[in-house]
């Protein structure tokens, strides 16, 4: 008698979040924000040195600060987990203290869009480091949009175009690459057990 093979069935992807997934973030978020406090000094320095040889050049710089959202949404692959992760990084960097104050949650929010759009046009199902890359890029296009509409719009077209170009290379290099590569660290050691990226990390060894 032939026996009826039994199908496996993969389980459905849920996009409700748990409480790990909302411990997980507020922990990114507060990490990356202590990340970001160390770089307004780096970057803050690097910025006003590729100014000065050429305007708009400074956006080579600004990618750290885009990294909350690209690896908010690389960890926990949820709908909100990159705009959630960018906005409480900027929130811990204002509550430290910073030179832009209250702004840089403005800041968190348009970046984290960014990002977070990158991950819903992917329909919240890619994550290597392209889709990692595209992120840190789609976080840099909403810090420029910010800034375009709040006072680079009186500025050179020339300055815009050169600013948005290095801002998306910079976030697709700086928050995209270093995201991707904090994330499989972490899913390396261990760390992300109850996440699909910790999962993968123990499929591949």
């Amino acid at each position: 008698m032939a026996q009826t093979a039994t199908p496996t069935t993969t389980p459905a992807r849920t996009y409700g979040w748990r409480v790990v997934d909302i411990v997980v973030a507020a922990v990114l978020g507060v990490a990356t924000g202590v990340i970001f406090v160390g770089w307004n000094f780096v970057g803050g320095a690097g910025y006003e040195v590729f100014n000065a040889v050429t305007p708009g050049l400074g956006g080579l710089a600004v990618g750290i600060w885009l990294l909350g959202g690209v690896l908010g949404g690389l960890v926990i692959r949820k709908p909100g987990a990159a705009l959630a992760v960018e906005l409480l990084a900027a929130l811990v960097s204002a509550a430290i203290g910073n030179q832009w104050g209250i702004t840089t949650l403005y800041s968190g929010v348009a970046q984290g869009l960014g990002a977070e759009l990158i991950f819903l046009v992917l329909a919240y199902r890619r994550w290597g480091i392209v889709p990692a890359a595209l992120a840190g890029a789609g976080a840099g296009v909403g810090a420029w949009v910010l800034e375009f509409v709040t006072g680079n719009i009186a500025k050179s077209a020339a300055f815009n175009l050169t600013y948005l170009v290095c801002l998306a290379i910079s976030g697709a290099v700086l928050a995209g690459g270093v995201g991707w590569l904090l994330t499989k660290a972490l899913a390396t050691s261990g760390a992300l057990s109850r996440f699909e990226a910790g999962r993968e990390a123990r499929a591949d060894v």
